[in-house]
């Protein structure tokens, strides 16, 4: 036996279950079954548990990934920095200013190149990947012909 039930919804949510049960050529009472069984079933609650866990492991993956390259980014200017501290010469007070402006317009073309690289979406990752992948190709060639 079903027991009738009456009830009012909005003017938006009542269209919207007329052409859900109109697309599904169903009766809009079994539309409303459905919903209310799917929403008040224990496992629902599951579902949405299941569902979250595996967008927070997504997440989790995307975040140790950032911060992997975050790493590898800070070791390379790290080595970069030290290397070029090691074999930079100090300059003489005379020549100062000069290299101070040849500075200034060499970080000019640095930042209007970087500007450039940025705008082709190309980055130094995807480049070290494809100067690396012929070399391992070689060297597996080179191994597998000995």
């Amino acid at each position: 036996m079903r027991t009738k039930h009456t009830f009012r919804l909005p003017p938006e949510l009542a269209g919207r279950l007329a052409d859900h049960a109109n697309r599904k050529q169903v009766a809009q009472a079994l539309v409303v079954e459905a919903a209310l069984t799917s929403y008040l079933s224990p496992d629902n609650s599951e579902r949405m548990e299941a569902a979250i866990g595996r967008r927070l492991d997504r997440l989790t993956r995307q975040v140790e990934r950032l911060e992997r390259d975050v790493t590898i980014s800070n070791e390379a200017l790290a080595l970069f920095v030290r290397f070029w501290l090691t074999v930079t010469p100090p300059l003489p007070d005379t020549t100062t200013a000069a290299v101070q402006a040849k500075g200034r317009e060499r970080y000019e073309r640095y930042v209007e190149a970087l500007g450039r690289r940025l705008a082709k979406g190309q980055t130094l990752a995807q480049e070290i990947s494809r100067d690396v992948e012929p070399r391992e190709e070689s060297a597996v060639r080179s191994d597998t012909s000995t």
